[in-house]
């Protein structure tokens, strides 16, 4: 009888394969961040910035430049001359797609290792986008990559869904604005949607002008290269390492807002009532040390910078100047809704995003949704303990709800989509 040699390692692949279910993958677009992984974990495998260097090369002076992609946290570091940090999204949609084709690209073949064609994948997406943005993703992603199935979820109803709240309230303070959006037994309720453009990146602006206005010089923690530590507000003593001039505005200014964004989750707090300055000067004071070794205690100012989220009348020093608090967008999208779901939204106001994790924020909201919430109504605001839970809420109902047995039915199919068209994605994707 003839031996068959049976080789170990393709023996445990193809069981691998013929057991185990590909798993489908989730992809969480965000304004800060795209958070990637597998769907049915806690946490996604990867959160890559959203900000991408550009640069273009020539192998020789006669040749056309080929644009060029530096996709990735260390690699937007690179001191590289001439590279512009621009991101491929604007109002929360996808804008120049060839850069988004190359960040996909990133996703799968590098940071996931993953073939396209093997796992179907679910993409958030913001309640107000437009049909034809939603058919050109899904065109990219059948067309492109392959993939063997799709859907495109409102980022609100999956973070509702990771609170375990189907009908609910969802305030969205991510890093270019805040939103309030009532979600209805899983579905958004897109005319009852209420956006202010503040969140993140304004707090980072107010930040910076308040410490330039000081005197107090910002520099990106590449660029010194030693330092050392005197007393309080003394003057830094320290020595600049040798990096290249012809750095671009727009890579020098992502520097500055990631050491901003440090100062104000280290610093910044809401106060617990409508700012008052003789009640805050009571508050302690947080200590606070610069990349080139400059420290101080900051007291009134940790309040001061971020009370026009709540309180618009207190006016920014520059750039977006707030209409509505957030207390009153929650107010204004409930007033929109239906009078007969009017109650379950204020009964469930869901917190997430990235911006809520500022200390303080959601005790205040509480507080000034309890001065505006009529007396028969009874409020309830709920916000995931963790500041990591709170950034990935969109992500963690995405990898839930794309994991169950009951969601398979809801996947819009390689087949379905060469039949269809890209248009049924308006009408099975809700």
């Amino acid at each position: 009888m003839e031996e068959t040699t049976i080789n170990p390692v393709r023996y445990k692949t193809l069981r691998r394969a013929k057991t185990d279910e590909v798993g489908a993958l989730v992809f969480d677009i965000g304004h800060n961040s795209v958070r990637a992984g597998y769907a049915g974990e806690d946490s996604p495998k990867v959160d890559i910035p959203t900000t991408v260097g550009v640069w273009l090369d020539s192998e020789d002076e006669v040749s056309v430049p080929v644009t060029h992609y530096n996709i990735g946290l260390c690699a937007i570091h690179v001191w590289r001359p001439e590279m512009e940090l621009s991101s491929f999204l604007k109002d929360g949609m996808v804008e120049n797609w060839d850069m988004f084709e190359n960040f996909l690209d990133h996703i799968y073949y590098s940071a996931l290792k993953a073939v396209p064609r093997d796992h179907p994948i679910l993409l958030t997406e913001p309640p107000w986008i437009t049909p034809p943005k939603r058919e050109e993703m899904a065109e990219l992603m059948f067309e492109k990559y392959g993939v063997p199935a799709a859907y495109l979820a409102k980022n609100a109803s999956l973070a509702a869904f990771a609170n375990g709240r189907p009908t609910c309230l969802v305030l969205d303070s991510g890093a270019t604005h805040t939103s309030a959006v009532p979600v209805h037994d899983g579905y958004v309720l897109s005319q009852a949607v209420v956006k202010s453009p503040v969140g993140g990146d304004y707090l980072s602006e107010q930040c910076r002008i308040y410490l330039q206005e000081r005197g107090i010089e910002l520099v990106p923690p590449s660029f010194v290269a030693s330092k050392e530590i005197g007393r309080a507000e003394e003057p830094p003593n320290w020595q600049r390492r040798n990096v290249p001039y012809n750095l671009t505005d727009s890579w020098f200014a992502y520097m500055i807002r990631e050491v901003m964004q440090d100062f104000q989750a280290t610093v910044l707090q809401v106060s617990d009532s409508s700012y008052d300055e003789e009640i805050v000067k009571t508050m302690p004071t947080t200590h606070y040390e610069f990349s080139n070794g400059f420290h101080k205690d900051f007291g009134v100012e940790r309040f001061k910078i971020p009370e026009p989220l709540f309180n618009p009348t207190n006016g920014a020093k520059a750039g977006i100047q707030p209409i509505l608090g957030v207390g009153s967008l929650v107010t204004t999208s409930v007033g929109m809704c239906d009078i007969d779901i009017r109650p379950s939204m204020y009964g469930s106001v869901v917190v997430t995003g990235g911006n809520s994790s500022l200390q303080g924020f959601t005790e205040r909201l509480n507080r000034d949704l309890a001065a505006k919430t009529p007396p028969s109504m009874r409020l309830k605001v709920i916000s995931a303990p963790g500041a990591s839970e709170r950034r990935f809420g969109a992500w963690t109902g995405g990898s839930i709800l794309s994991s169950l047995g009951s969601f398979q039915q809801m996947w819009v199919s390689k087949q379905e989509y060469e039949e269809g068209g890209k248009a049924i994605v308006q009408t099975k994707c809700y």
